[in-house]
C-alpha cells in the first residue's frame, strides 16, 4: 500500500501531533508540531491540504521549490507528486487528508459539475485566504472535536477550489446528472437499484455504471450511499427515533443503518447524535484568518 504523508510524520522522531480528528470516509485533520527534521514526501497516496499556524520561517523545500514558510501559508500537495523538506525551526501546522476519490466526487457535488473539472495545483507557500480560512476553521474543529464545524470547514474550502476548462470526452451531459440526483433524492426511502436508474436516463446499466463514474470520481453505489448518509444526519438533528431514520433513509434494518454510518463517519448513528447535539457547542469561540498571511485564530 502506498504511504501517505501522515504515515511519514508519524515515522518522524520529531514531528508530534498535538490533535486529530477523523471525518470518516471524508479524510482527517491532524494538527502538527515539528522542529528540526528533514522530511520526504515520496508519491503519497491521497492530497493534503495544509496550513501554518505558528512559525514556519525555518521551514524550506530542498528540490528546487524557493521560499520559506510563515503564519497563514498554504500548502497543496497534490497525490503523487513527492516533496522534500528541511525544518530548522518550531513551527505548527495543521493537514487535512483527502483521498482522490472522495475529494472528486465531492467537488462535483458541491459545484454541480463534471469531477474532471476540479483544479488542484501543487502550491507552497501561498497566500490564499480563501483556502487558509476553512484551514484555520479545521484546526479549531480538531481541537474541539467539532464535526459539523469540521464538515461546514471542509465543504467551504471545496467550493473554494478552483473549475478547470477541459474538454471533456465521455461521462455524462449535464441534465442527465441532474435527472439522476432528482430521481435519488426521491427515492431515498426504497432500494434503488442500476437498472432504475439506466431507465430514468435511457442509457444500459453498463453504460451509465461506467460513464456515471467517470463524470463524479466515484460509482453510483457510493454516490447514492452518500445522500442516505446526508439525509440521516440531517434527520439525527431531530429527536426521530433511529429506526425511523434507518428506514426512512432505505437502509433494510437500523443494524445496517449503523455499519454504513460509521463506515462514512467514523462514529454510530447515536455518537454522531450526542456529539454533535452537545450543548458544548454553543460556548465554542469562532476562528479565521485575520488577512492574507497572518496568523489564524486557533487556541493553544
Amino acid at each position: 500500500m502506498t504511504r501517505t504523508i501522515r504515515d511519514t510524520l508519524e515515522t518522524s522522531a520529531s514531528a508530534r501531533a498535538t490533535a486529530a480528528l477523523s471525518l470518516g470516509a471524508a479524510g482527517s485533520v491532524a494538527i502538527w508540531e515539528n522542529r528540526d527534521d528533514r522530511v520526504c514526501y515520496g508519491g503519497h497516496s491521497g492530497h493534503v491540504f495544509s496550513l501554518y499556524l505558528q512559525g514556519g520561517t525555518g521551514t524550506r523545500r530542498t528540490d528546487g521549490r524557493f521560499g520559506h514558510g510563515r503564519p497563514g501559508a498554504v500548502c497543496i500537495l497534490p497525490e503523487g507528486q513527492g516533496s522534500d523538506w528541511e525544518i530548522t525551526t518550531p513551527f505548527r501546522f495543521v493537514h487535512l487528508y483527502q483521498s482522490d476519490a472522495r475529494l472528486r466526487a465531492d467537488f462535483a457535488r458541491i459545484h454541480d459539475c463534471d469531477a474532471r473539472r476540479l483544479d488542484l495545483p501543487e502550491l507552497t507557500f501561498a497566500e490564499r485566504l480563501e483556502i487558509a480560512t476553512p484551514l484555520a476553521r479545521l484546526a479549531q474543529a480538531a481541537q474541539w472535536a467539532d464535526l459539523l464545524g469540521a464538515e461546514a470547514a471542509r465543504a467551504d474550502l471545496i467550493g473554494a477550489l478552483g473549475n478547470r476548462p477541459v474538454t471533456l470526452k465521455g461521462g455524462l451531459a449535464p441534465h442527465l446528472l441532474r435527472r439522476i440526483d432528482d430521481w435519488i433524492a426521491a427515492h431515498l426511502d426504497a432500494p434503488i437499484r442500476l437498472g432504475d436508474l439506466a431507465d430514468v436516463t435511457g442509457l444500459s446499466e453498463f453504460h451509465l455504471h461506467r460513464m456515471f463514474r467517470t463524470a463524479r470520481g466515484v460509482t453510483l453505489q457510493a454516490w447514492v450511499l452518500a445522500a442516505r448518509i446526508a439525509q440521516a444526519k440531517r434527520c439525527l438533528a431531530t429527536d426521530t427515533p433511529l429506526i425511523e431514520i434507518a428506514l426512512g433513509c432505505g437502509f433494510s434494518s437500523q443494524s445496517h443503518f449503523t455499519r454504513a454510518f460509521r463506515s462514512e463517519t467514523g462514529l454510530t448513528p447515536q455518537v454522531w447524535r450526542e456529539v454533535t447535539r452537545g450543548p458544548q457547542r454553543a460556548a465554542r469561540p469562532s476562528s479565521g484568518v485575520r488577512r492574507a498571511g497572518s496568523v489564524p485564530t486557533v487556541p493553544g
